[in-house]
C-alpha cells in the first residue's frame, strides 16, 4: 500500500526543483520583431525612477501573479503592460529552459514574435527607452565574461554547535559568471545576458 502510493506520487508531475513552489517566480519574454525585413531582439531600458535595477537593460517580464494562469500568461501580460503591445500581437513560439539563479528565485523565459514595433506606446513609468539588436549581430559576436567569487557568511546566530567541526567548518565558495554584450552605447549583462546567451546558443 505504502509503496503503491509512493510510486504513484513519484510518477506524477514533479516540481522543476525542490523549493519551486515557494520560490519567487518570474517570467520574461524574448521579443522578436522584423526591422527592414531582418529579425531583431527587442530590449527595454528600465526607468531611472524604478526602485529595482534602474537603468538596467532587460526583457519585458516580471513576477508571476496568482491570477496568471501560467508563466506564459504572465510573460504576455507583463509585455503588454510594459510595452503597450496588444496581447493578440504577441505570438509565443516556445519556451526555453528555466533559469534558476538561486534556489529561491526562478525565471521562465519565452520566445515570441511581435507583429508591431512599439515605438512610443511603452509605459514611461517603467521603461526609459527601447531598442533592438539584429539577431545576426548576436550570432556573430561572442559575449565576454567576468567572474565574481561568492563566499558564504553565516549570521552570528548560526548553530555551529549542531554541526561537525563547529565554527571550523569549511564553507565552500563559488564563482558566479557574469556575461556581457556591448552593442553600440548599450551594455547587456546580468540575468538578461545569461538568458540571451542561452537563446543565441539555442538558435545556433
Amino acid at each position: 500500500m505504502f509503496l503503491d502510493k509512493l510510486k504513484n506520487e513519484l510518477n506524477h508531475n514533479q516540481p522543476l526543483f525542490i523549493g519551486e513552489a515557494t520560490a519567487m517566480r518570474s517570467a520574461v519574454l524574448i521579443p522578436l520583431i522584423q526591422v527592414n525585413e531582418e529579425w531583431h531582439v527587442l530590449f527595454e531600458v528600465r526607468s531611472m525612477t524604478m526602485r529595482s535595477q534602474p537603468g538596467d537593460i532587460s526583457f519585458p517580464g516580471g513576477r508571476i501573479d496568482p491570477t496568471d494562469a501560467s508563466p506564459m500568461d504572465a510573460a504576455i501580460r507583463e509585455t503588454h503592460e510594459e510595452l503597450g503591445i496588444p496581447m493578440e500581437a504577441i505570438q509565443v513560439q516556445g519556451q526555453m529552459s528555466a533559469f534558476i539563479p538561486t534556489s529561491s528565485f526562478i525565471i521562465y523565459p519565452f520566445v515570441a514574435t511581435i507583429d508591431q514595433y512599439p515605438t512610443d506606446s511603452f509605459n514611461k513609468q517603467e521603461v526609459e527607452e527601447i531598442f533592438t539588436i539584429p539577431v545576426n549581430w548576436l550570432l556573430d559576436h561572442e559575449p565576454y565574461v567576468h567572474k565574481v567569487p561568492v563566499q558564504p557568511m553565516p549570521l552570528t546566530d548560526f548553530p555551529y554547535d549542531k554541526i561537525a567541526n563547529g565554527n571550523q567548518y569549511q564553507w565552500k565558495s563559488r564563482v558566479i559568471e557574469e556575461w556581457f554584450y556591448d552593442y553600440e552605447q548599450y551594455t547587456i549583462w546580468g540575468l538578461t545576458a545569461r538568458i540571451l546567451k542561452h537563446f543565441i546558443e539555442t538558435i545556433k
